[in-house]
């Protein structure tokens, strides 16, 4: 049996500020825009990767969820409490370079872990915590 990721998702409360960054700063490739009952989900991925996607959806993707339920999950996904992904780079400094450079929001500067890797980290426009790392 052979197991592999095939999509997981980002929450984002401006769609538009999230492809400007995840488009146009990282360099993914929009896949699929679909709107539903006042939603939006944007599926982006690596050219690399065309088997796997990073949809961007609203931060309760349920248009049966209440109101308090909703406001809940914003005020998590502002408080920056909602779990981004990891990516993997060839070049951490590099990518550190361009995001920074681009206006993203560093949250750590290229460092050795003692795990074995390179990595930084950023948070998107919408406050998800992104890290980029390198096989040491």
């Amino acid at each position: 049996m052979n197991i592999t990721l095939s999509t997981c998702f980002i929450a984002v409360d401006d769609h538009d500020k999230a492809l400007a960054f995840y488009r146009d700063v990282l360099g993914l490739q929009v896949r699929n825009d679909v709107s539903f009952e006042g939603m939006r989900w944007v599926t982006v991925g690596s050219p690399d990767q065309p088997e796997t996607s990073i949809v961007l959806e609203p931060p309760l993707a349920d248009p049966g969820a209440c109101e308090q339920d909703r406001q809940a999950m914003a005020e998590l996904l502002a408080k920056g409490l909602l779990r981004g992904v990891i990516f993997t780079t060839d070049d951490v400094d590099a990518t550190f370079e361009r995001i920074s450079s681009a206006g993203g929001e560093v949250l750590q500067e290229p460092m050795d872990q003692p795990y074995g890797v390179r990595d930084c980290a950023f948070r998107d426009p919408a406050g998800n915590m992104l890290r980029f790392d390198q096989a040491g």
